[in-house]
This record gives structure tokens, sequence and C-alpha cells, in this order.
């Protein structure tokens, strides 16, 4: 027997004889019954798996739906992490995931009792495709199941083994291309949402995904797929980052090609073939590919991933649906790496700065000036990842006909502002999910304190409302007026507070800088800005 048949036959002896006490916690799906457990007047299954394991010759392969199980099987427990490299010693994003496997295709479903055609949420969790696991504690959905939305976090294969693309992987497959793995195991998860969620009391007309960072980066892939239109209606960013991505075979805006990257991974591991990779040991991938300088990303390979998400969104080819986008005003404090250092005079920042920037140089000190050096440094990353990501998100959708709606965290705590991480990247996410009290061990402790109880529950409103019915409200708050002609935005400071026209300038240079890239073809564009950009290409016709 193979190691995956092995792998489904113990799933399957995970199932359980349920008494007939508990039978209103059983859910009888397409996929099979599933016994949950109550929280209160919420309803929790976890660890269902949504496709086959993907392990042995199955690895680096498209995830494949799991067929039906007989019996009712045990949904009381998370489902394991996939493979990821350890947590950095004192992350403050670090948990103990628990157990990690490969063997890792598995969603959890929150869902309040009785509940019949609600609206669902797909949280895709963050970690650079690298770490993370839908079943951190951050993400437990109760708040939101509470207020009526059936949520499901998902996990999706990650690194090495859910985005290395290869020749000899391209050539096994039908349509000649490799990596997307993750991505597909994602696409993969909502169609299991489409086939059984009517069951757990959801409607599959009504599906909004969301996720933050490289989820909210996940949610524009499934965005620009063909493979993911018609799975979703609605989508939720926060803090994504539209930059250049590995193209399948070809050199384009300086990025090597995704095979070549696999090629130079695989050389690494002495792995001659696809079945010597597939033999590598999981943990040993995950150290030698870290070890070569890999970041995983998504490979433009003109199936699963036509084009280049700024191209995709620019020509009109992205899913046409409500969007709900923004960011962290101190997205970077905790993500220093990205930024370069401080330099040690403001005569240097300047020049260095007309260097690299030429006849853009007054508008970038104007934005980020020299007299502000550490701050100036840290927004520049902030805006060119995620500031310019959101607002060109919502301006896209708008002009795409659909409602659109930009937010700005700017919510600090004692904890967090005495650590020098104001607003810092996924600070909201506690507030949103209503966590504020299941952080992480090193998360910088949110007070329980009235304050930031009331803003949780309205953004949990505000949050809510927009997976619903497409428009955000929080009732005895303000209303959060689409982005529009007016470029309205809702900041969170305290309280939620409307106001016109964010950080004036701010899209425009990065739209500008980004364009330049694109018509030369040479230039990616990601954290490369500011002291460490390279010389801007001039203007080109095409960016007029």
């Amino acid at each position: 027997m193979s190691l995956r048949l092995r792998l489904i036959a113990l799933s399957a002896a995970a199932l359980l004889a349920v008494p007939a006490a508990a039978d209103d916690l059983i859910v009888r799906a397409p996929a099979g019954a599933v016994k949950g457990q109550a929280k209160g007047a919420v309803h929790v299954f976890k660890g269902l798996p949504y496709a086959q394991p993907p392990v042995g010759d199955a690895r680096w392969k498209p995830p494949v739906a799991m067929p039906a199980w007989s019996g009712v099987r045990n949904a009381t427990k998370f489902g394991a992490a996939c493979v990821q490299p350890k947590a950095r010693t004192g992350s403050i994003y670090a948990w103990d995931l628990g157990a990690i496997s490969e063997d890792c295709l598995f969603l959890n479903i929150w869902a309040k009792q009785g509940a019949s055609n609600a609206p669902v949420m797909v949280w895709i969790h963050g970690g650079a495709l690298l770490t993370g696991s839908g079943g951190e504690p951050l993400y437990n959905g109760t708040k939101l199941a509470e207020r009526g939305v059936v949520v499901v976090s998902i996990n999706y294969r990650l690194g090495a083994l859910g985005y290395l693309a290869h020749p000899a992987l391209s050539a096994e497959s039908p349509d000649e291309i490799s990596g997307n793995y993750g991505l597909l195991d994602q696409i993969e998860a909502l169609r299991w949402v489409q086939r059984n969620i009517a069951a757990f009391g959801g409607d599959p007309a009504n599906v909004t995904i969301a996720g933050e960072s490289a989820g909210a980066l996940s949610v524009m892939y499934l965005m620009a797929s063909p493979q993911a239109r018609g799975l979703f209606h609605k989508a939720i960013a926060q803090s994504a980052y539209m930059i250049s991505t590995p193209e399948l075979k070809e050199t384009r805006f300086g990025e090597q090609p995704a095979e070549a990257i696999g090629t130079r991974i695989a050389d690494a591991l002495g792995a001659k073939d696809a079945a010597a990779l597939r033999a590598v040991d999981a943990e040993k991938l995950v150290a030698v590919a870290a070890g070569t300088g890999y970041f995983p990303l998504a490979t433009i390979d003109g199936r699963t991933l036509p084009r280049q998400l700024v191209e995709v969104f620019d020509r009109e080819e992205q899913a046409p649906v409500p969007i709900l986008a923004g960011f962290n005003s101190g997205e970077i404090r905790s993500l220093r790496f990205l930024a370069p250092p401080v330099p040690s005079d403001a005569p240097k920042y300047e020049s260095t700065i007309r260097e690299r920037y030429g006849d853009l140089a007054d508008k970038f000190l104007k934005l980020y000036p020299s007299t502000h050096l550490e701050e100036s440094i840290l927004a520049t990353t902030r805006d060119a990842l995620y500031g310019w990501t959101s607002e060109r998100l919502v301006k896209k959708q708008t002009a795409r006909g659909q409602p659109s709606f930009l937010y700005l965290f700017d919510h600090g705590y004692p904890a967090a502002d005495g650590a020098g991480l104001h607003a810092f990247h996924a600070s909201e996410l506690p507030f949103v999910f209503g966590t504020t009290q299941r952080t992480s061990p090193l998360w910088p402790k949110i007070p329980a304190t009235t304050p930031h109880k009331k803003l949780s529950e309205a953004m949990l409103d505000y949050w809510s409302s927009f997976i619903i019915s497409g428009q955000p409200t929080a009732v005895g708050y303000p209303s959060w007026p689409a982005y529009g002609s007016k470029q309205e935005y809702m900041t969170f400071a305290g309280e939620p507070r409307p106001g016109t026209h964010l950080m004036p300038g701010m899209y425009e240079l990065v739209e500008e800088v980004v364009c330049r890239r694109r018509a030369i073809g040479t230039q990616p564009w990601n954290w490369n800005v500011g002291l460490v950009s390279p010389p801007l290409p001039p203007r080109a016709e095409s960016c007029r």
C-alpha cells in the first residue's frame, strides 16, 4: 500500500462512533458525516480534510478531492499544520503549531447554531507563503460566527512544497507547468466549500475570500486566476502586496524564471529528477531551500496565473467582486529586515535619493523627508508594498463598477507603542477576529479594557456586515463610504474615523515608479525602494 493510501486509511481510522445524545453536533455533508463541538451558541468543526494527502507521488501535484468517508468523523481537533521552518527566536508571530506534516490539507468551520443560508468567509492565513496555519488561535472564528458568518479557515502547502517549479515537474504536467500547488490547494478548498458548506448552514452563493499579508497576496492570486472564477463573491485583502512574480520559463522584470529557481534548489539537494526530489525528506527540503535564499511566490504559468497581477488588474481581467482592503501605519516596525539601515545623516540620505529617483526625487523627498529619517525609511517600504497595493485594489475594483472600501489601521496601545511597534504588521487581526486575548506568547499584550473591546466590536461589525451584504456598517459608528471618486476611506485609531484622500501623493509616486520599471522590463518591484532602489528608468510613453 502506498504512503498516500496508508494516510487515507489512517484518516478513516480516526472516525468515531457518536452517541445519539450528540446528534445535534453531527453534520451530514456530501463529504461525509462529522461530529463537532458546541462552544456556546457556535458549533466548531476542526481538521476536516478537503483533499487527499499530497505525499509520496502526490508531492508537487495538484490537489485531488478527498473521497467521501463512511461513518462519523471526529472533528474536534485541528489537523496538522503544513511543513514549515521553525519560527525565529523572539518572533512576536511565533506559535506552537503542534503537529506538522505534509498531510496537512485540512480546514476548520465555525457556524452559529441554527445557521441556514448564512454568508461564508474563507480565511487564508499569512506567513510569507512559508509559515502559519489555519488553526492558529488568533483566527478563532467564534465572534464572527456569532454575527451570522460561517467562518472557514484553511491550510495550504507552504514554501518549496507549495510553490516549487522545476522542468521535470512541468514535464509531468498535461499543461507543461509547475509551481502554484499552494494556490491550487486554496482553489480546491473553495471547491470543497461550494460542495459542502450548505450542510453547515452556509450559502455557497455568498462566499468572501479573506486574508492578511501572504493570505491577502493569495486573495489577489485568486482574483487573478481563471480557475477560481465563480468560487467566491467578495474579497477582503489586509496588508496585501502586489509585487512582481517569477514567470515559469522566462526572465522578466529582473526575476529569475521559476523553473531556474527550482533547478537551483534541486542541484543543492543533489536531486537529478522528479523521483529524486520526491524522495527528499520534507524537513531537509525546507532547510536546503532556505539555504539557497528561496522566497516562495506563485508562478506566472499562463494557466493558473495568466500574467503579472498588475497586468491582470490593468486589463480588468480580475474577478469583478466587491473588495475591502487596507493596511497598517506601522507595517514595517515589525518587519525591519525589509527596510534598509538608517543612514548617518540627512545630506547622505538626500543625495542617495536624488541619485536613485532622478526627476521624481523632489516628490519622493516631500513624502519621505530627511527631517525624520527613520520614519521616512519605514514609510517608504510600507507604502511601496502595502499602501500602494491597498489603494490600487480599491481603485481597480471601483473602475470595474464594484463597491470598494479602503482602510488604514493606526491603533496603538502601551505594550506595542512602548516596544516601538505602533500599528505593526498584522496588529489589526485580534481586533478583526475579536481575539485580543488569544494572541501569540510574544505579541505585545492588548489590554482587556473597554476602549480596545469597543474598537474590536466595531471592526467585527464592519467586517461581518461586508461579508454579509458587501457594505461595511457598524451600529453607533460612522458610515464607511465606498472609495469612489472622492477617494474615501476609514481610519481605525481608537475609534473609526472616515476621511478622504489617504496620504496624498503616495499612490501616484509608487504607481509611477512601478510603471517605469514595468516599461523597461528588467527591474522588479517589491521592497527595492528608497535607499536601495535601483536607478529609476526615465519616464516611458506608456506611463504618461
